[in-house]
């Protein structure tokens, strides 16, 4: 079974950084897929992926991740709009999915799509 969940940006706002990786890292590493409101600082993406990097093992093989950013109006007023915004709530615009690299075979975006795909998941003995 594929299980996709949803954080919403309000629920990892009042979070300092490490404690944001810390919750995407135990959500993928249930096998879930992550869909995560908004996007993580560039320096977050990179402590996510390091501390992913330390907790592999036999089981958990790592992880995928993409943002998908949505385009502003190029008008002057539209990128003042989205500095602004940007300026006082953070990185809320967009979308990362954040999944556990033995479930997401690869993320495809463009501008109009996103694209996951899945391997088969094996079903375990017991």
């Amino acid at each position: 079974m594929l299980t996709l969940q949803y954080i919403p940006h309000s629920e990892i706002s009042n979070l300092d950084s490490d404690s944001r990786i810390k919750k995407l890292i135990r959500i993928v590493k249930e096998n879930k897929i992550v869909l995560l409101e908004g996007r993580l600082r560039v320096e977050e993406e990179a402590s996510l992926i390091k501390k992913t990097m330390e907790v592999i093992d036999k089981n958990f093989k790592g992880i995928e991740i993409s943002t998908i950013d949505p385009k502003g109006n190029d008008v002057l007023f539209g990128k003042l709009k989205k500095s602004l915004a940007k300026l006082l709530l953070g990185n809320y615009g967009g979308l990362t999915i954040i999944g556990p690299a033995s479930i997401v075979k690869e993320i495809k975006k463009d501008p109009n799509k996103i694209e996951l795909l899945t391997k088969e998941v094996k079903k375990r003995k017991r």
